[in-house]
Formats: C-alpha cells, structure tokens, sequence
C-alpha cells in the first residue's frame, strides 16, 4: 500500500518514520516547528533490535561505519569499588551483536541524509493537526514529549509526569578506559563510549522540580568520588553541558492510534533514560510502522496492527525505566549494593 503521510515532528522518531515510509513508496512531507534542525546531544547506545530496525530501514551498513562498541562496564561506588558488571556481554550474545554506540547528532545527521531536505519544512508549529487528516492518507505524531497530536486526539489525561530527576549531559575530549555507572545517594554519574577519541559522560542528581543548580554545584556534589569523574566535571564547559529535567508519559496510553493518525516515539512513550533504551524505541516503532503499512490493504488495519505490535513492549520499557531510575539514586545505598551484588546481571 502506498499514500502520503504527514509526520509532525523532525526528531529521531519522525526522521526514521520518514525514511521508512520513503522505502516502501510513500510520498511524505515532515513538518517540524524549530526554524532549524539543529541536532544536540551526547551519546546513544543501540541495541541489538535497534540495529535490527535501522537495517530494515536501509541504514544498517552506515550505522556500523558510524558507531564503536560498548563491551564492558561495571556499577561502582562513589569510592570506585565495584558492586556489579553491567549486562552487556549477555546483551550481545543474546541479540548477536554489541551495544554500539554513537553521538545524538551523527545519528540525526544519518537519518536527515537518508530523508532528504525536500521532505522537510520547518518553522511550522502545528497548532490543529485536523486539517492535516483531510488531506493526508496517514498523520504520525512524532513531537515528542509535550505532542500537539497526542493531545489532540488522545486528550490530556496522559502528560508529562515529572521524576525528580536533572540530568546533566557532556562530552570528555579523552578516553578514560573505564566505563559503567556510579551510583551514591541520590545521584547516579555515567561514563560511556561515544566516538574516537572523545567520551560521553552524564549525572543524574535528584532535584526539586523548578531548583536551579549551576555547573559549580553539580560539582559540589560529586566532591570525593573516584576517578576519573572529578575531573570530567573539572574540564566540563557550562556553556556546552545540557541540562534536562527528566520527564516521562503517565500514564500508559491505551492506545497510540486512532483513525489514521499514529504516535511514535516520545510522543507516545517518552521515558526516562536509565535503561537508554528511548531512541531505540522510537527505531523500533519507526520499522514496525513501515512492515505494517507495506503488508496491509488499509491504513486503519496497519496501525491497529502497529498498535498491537508495539505498545505493550514499549510501556513495559517506560515502567522498568522508571523503576530502574529510582533504584540506582536510591539513598538507602548498602541495602541496594548488597541487592546488586546477589542478583545475576
């Protein structure tokens, strides 16, 4: 089946739902509110099924030339000793390839590339997405977390809920040769791979919600812990780091479909990132929409079907996410070092 798809929304999910949809035959025009794509952000680890579903996108070979491999991490105290070993090695032998990991803004960059500037017009803020249903055979919300379409047709009742969490992002021009998570009371800090030569690193610091902190006080914060995580924080620049407060869906739609218009990505199951599982999600909702809408007879029967396939897996993600966010900043930290030291990885 073959149609025009409008999709509101230019970021990782809306990007991947084009270049899908452009495989299958489907004329599409991206309409994203931002004057500019300007893609920001540090590192991203995809999956084994994420990696899956940019294949089947076409973008398998490009992901690969792009990304280093993430193969070994640990859990550690704030004094550096080790509590547990990250699961990737059962990651990648159950999905038969590494974590691979790479920069927001090279993936962004590959799916522009695979789109097309001619599919994108920006500078629209979609206030009433109605008119757009008349017109298109199929309207996908890809608007993230605060999404005009879901509010349009999925009501207010599912919002941004907001965690309790600030996370500060940033990029280390060094390798530091150790990688994992530090957990300590109410704060969480993070080192991983991101490309050749230059390292991402995040915190994760439990904060009112609306309380201002400065790069400075993040520091204070983390005054003791091991190396190399003061002096990722020394040479953090407070006019590159990003700062979010941490948001995600509750709760649970009962659907991310209706008539013809679809959710995907964070505007159906935004989450926190504990699990870094958010734009792998949004991949995977991007290819399950493709296979259904190439199958099917009818748009209404593929996005039931996409429904069917993809909320469920999704909300689970969203709700162990969650979970897995107020475990590592747990203040009762013996109690969950010694749970961690017991459970298999």
């Amino acid at each position: 089946m073959r149609g025009r798809a409008a999709i509101v929304g230019a970021g990782i999910g809306g990007l991947a739902t084009a270049v899908g949809l452009r495989r299958i035959g489907w004329e599409v025009h991206i309409l994203e509110r931002w004057p500019k794509i300007n893609p920001e952000g540090t590192a991203l680890g995809m999956r084994p099924d994420a990696q899956a579903a940019l294949a089947r996108l076409g973008l398998g070979e490009e992901l690969r030339r792009r990304t280093v491999p993430y193969r070994q991490a640990q859990i550690r105290t704030p004094s550096g000793r080790r509590i547990a070993d990250l699961p990737l090695e059962r990651i990648e032998r159950k999905g038969g390839s590494p974590i691979l990991m790479l920069s927001r803004i090279s993936l962004m960059d590959m799916l522009i590339d695979a789109v097309g500037d001619a599919s994108i017009t920006t500078g629209t803020e979609i206030t009433d997405p109605e008119a757009l249903r008349g017109e298109y055979d199929l309207v996908v919300g890809a608007d993230g977390l605060r999404s005009t379409v879901r509010t349009a047709y999925f009501g207010t009742a599912v919002r941004p809920r907001y965690t309790g969490i600030v996370a500060w992002r940033g990029v280390a021009g060094f390798e530091p040769g150790l990688h994992g998570e530090t957990w300590g009371p109410g704060q969480v800090f993070g080192i991983t791979p991101q490309e050749p030569g230059s390292t991402n690193w995040y915190a994760a610091v439990s904060t009112p919600e609306g309380h201002r902190e400065t790069l400075d006080d993040v520091r204070a914060r983390f005054t003791g812990w091991h190396d190399p995580i003061l002096r990722i924080l020394a040479e953090a620049d407070e006019g590159t780091v990003l700062r979010h407060e941490i948001r995600d869906l509750s709760p649970h739609l009962r659907s991310f479909v209706t008539d013809n218009v679809a959710l995907v990505g964070d505007a159906a199951h935004a989450m926190t990132p504990s699990l870094g599982q958010g734009a792998c999600q949004a991949l995977l909702d991007a290819a399950a929409l493709t296979d259904c809408l190439r199958t099917a007879d009818k748009v209404q029967s593929a996005l039931h079907e996409y429904d069917a396939r993809r909320r469920k897996p999704a909300q689970r993600v969203v709700t162990l996410s969650r979970q897995m966010t107020r475990f590592a900043g747990h203040s009762l930290t013996g109690p969950r070092n010694a749970l961690m030291r017991l459970l298999p990885p």
